[in-house]
């Protein structure tokens, strides 16, 4: 039986091989985790000896199979707990990553597909991220991209905001900024600040480097003005 924090390990690894096609460094996982390195290290020959990463030296790891199936059954727990959470609890966006990362870890197998038939079987999370399936098949990676990535006048849908953040998620959610509002680049500074103005409020949003990293958005159609 693997521990909560060895299912943490593998749920981050599995997070940080979503966003690269590289193999994961231990720096990354120490960030991701919030912890040292050396304590990443000793993590991961734990998990390198139960067969549940790849390892090669210096160039990081990557989960195996049976870790990708592990990381893939607790990121399903994690994500379906903030749909259930949002949805019948009326808990807050912002205050459910939290909650569900306590409760990911101790749900039974009956009780998690109790909660998706209550939701109806989702396919995404409140943020916008896609729930792996019953069957624990990877879910296709999204096409989505940085709203950094894109230019003045530019027109795009939120399409995905990571849920680490409650502080971030809250700034976004006031000003309109979540999965499926369309918003127009207005203006793009050279400092590190996009100006965007969101469909949901009709009103301009000043996103800094630190918040726009964590919106993931598609190309929409063009606005009217």
């Amino acid at each position: 039986m693997l521990s909560d924090v060895m299912e943490d390990y593998l749920k981050a690894i599995y997070q940080l091989q979503r966003e690269t096609d590289e193999r994961i460094k231990t720096s990354a996982i120490a960030e991701e985790l919030d912890v040292t390195s050396p304590t990443v290290t000793s993590m991961l020959d734990k998990l390198e000896e139960r067969g549940f990463v790849d390892r090669e030296k210096y160039r990081g790891v990557t989960l195996t199979d049976e870790g990708e199936t592990v990381a893939l059954e607790v990121v399903r727990h994690h994500r379906l707990l903030e749909a259930y959470l949002t949805e019948h609890l009326d808990y807050d966006w912002a205050e459910v990553h939290e909650e569900a990362d306590r409760l990911e870890h101790h749900i039974s197998e009956d009780f998690e597909a109790r909660v998706a038939d209550a939701l109806g079987q989702p396919t995404v999370d409140p943020h916008g991220s896609p729930i792996p399936s019953a069957d624990l098949e990877p879910p296709e990676r999204p096409d989505g991209k940085s709203v950094t990535e894109f230019e003045e006048g530019d027109v795009v849908v939120v399409e995905e905001v990571a849920d680490r953040d409650a502080d971030v998620l809250s700034y976004l959610a006031d000003h309109g900024v979540e999965p499926g509002v369309e918003l127009e680049i207005v203006e793009v500074a050279p400092f590190g600040m996009i100006t965007a103005r969101s469909s949901e409020h009709d009103e301009s949003v000043s996103l800094p480097d630190t918040v726009a990293h964590h919106v993931r958005v598609a190309r929409g159609a063009e606005i009217e003005q």
